[in-house]
Parts: C-alpha cells; sequence; structure tokens
C-alpha cells in the first residue's frame, strides 16, 4: 500500500473519531439540559401544590387568629411573589420569602391551642410537610442535574462545544442562607 493512501486512512479515521466525538458531546448537552427542563417542571408542580395549599392554611389560621393580619399578608404576598416569578432568580427569592412567612404563620398558629387541634388545619399542615420534603428532594435532583452540566459545560475538551453552541451556564435552585432550617410544620 502506498504511503499516501496509508496516510489518507489515518486521516480518515482521526477526522471519524473527531466526528463522532463531536456528535456525541453534542447530544450529551442537549441530553442533560432535556433531563434540567424535565427535572424543573417536576418541582414546579409539587411547588405549584405548595401555592394552592398555602391559601387553605391561610384561612384556616385566619379564622382563629384574627389580629395576625400582618403575618398572614405577608404569606399571601411571598406566595404571589413566589408565583409570579418569571425568571429563576426570581423563583428563588419568592420561594425563599414564602419559606419564611411560613416560618411565622407556624409560630403564630403556636400561641391558638384551638387551631392547632383542628382538623383541618391538621391535615393541611400534614400535607405541607409531605409537600415540604417532595420539593426538597425534586430541588436536589434539579442541582444535581444543573452540577452536571455545568461541569460538562466547563471541562476540557466539551467546554469547546458548549462555545460553540452558545451553552449558558445554569442556575441551581438554592434557597438564602437563612432559609436553609426546615419549615417546622409539626406541633
Amino acid at each position: 500500500m502506498a504511503t499516501g493512501a496509508i496516510i489518507g486512512i489515518v486521516l480518515g479515521g482521526v477526522v471519524l473519531l473527531l466526528l463522532i466525538w463531536f456528535i456525541a458531546s453534542y447530544n450529551g448537552f442537549i441530553k442533560v439540559k432535556n433531563r434540567i427542563a424535565e427535572a424543573f417542571s417536576t418541582m414546579d408542580v409539587y411547588l405549584k401544590k405548595r401555592y394552592d395549599l398555602v391559601p387553605n392554611l391561610v384561612e384556616t389560621v385566619k379564622g382563629y387568629a384574627k389580629h395576625e393580619r400582618e403575618t398572614l399578608q405577608n404569606v399571601t404576598n411571598a406566595r404571589n411573589m413566589a408565583v409570579d416569578a418569571k425568571t429563576l432568580e426570581e423563583r428563588v427569592q419568592g420561594e425563599n420569602m414564602l419559606a419564611s412567612t411560613l416560618k411565622s404563620l407556624f409560630a403564630v398558629a403556636e400561641a391558638y391551642p384551638d387551631l392547632k387541634a383542628n382538623a383541618n388545619f391538621l391535615d393541611l399542615q400534614g400535607r405541607l410537610g409531605i409537600l415540604e420534603d417532595d420539593i426538597a428532594s425534586s430541588r436536589k435532583y434539579y442541582n444535581a442535574l444543573v452540577r452536571e452540566f455545568n461541569i460538562k459545560r466547563e471541562a476540557f475538551p466539551s467546554s469547546i462545544i458548549a462555545r460553540m453552541f452558545n451553552f449558558e451556564k445554569k442556575l441551581l435552585f438554592e434557597i438564602a442562607g437563612e432559609q436553609r432550617e426546615s419549615v417546622k410544620v409539626q406541633f
């Protein structure tokens, strides 16, 4: 076999390997990107359930704690802020505010023994506890996928593909430092 043919075969093999790597790397980004979208969507379902539960909780507390209007209004405002968020940053800020105001709502409920014994309140409280666990799990899964995507985006040589196709860094769904404590929902 001629030297030119061997060089051609070797170059063809290198080009083929680069093409396979390129396609595999691009498809890897697309796969993780779609898994992130799915994870966010799942988390969003749990957040929506919490948003739907909050007005019922506020109404139940309102019947027992009429003079706690400011606390109840803060919970409602925080819920609306989270629901109306347009960006991930706004959503995270709204979620942090909602978690904080829910803590204060449950603190208010501590002062009302009749409320703590109310079956509707206890049911709502239990459902919120389950939802908080589901939200934490889905947030953890979402953040793991975002971490995987961001590492892939920054690591060489896949960073070349990331730059070529403008794959932007994804943001983690983080809570503020003061919100790192669990929402207390047990009495």
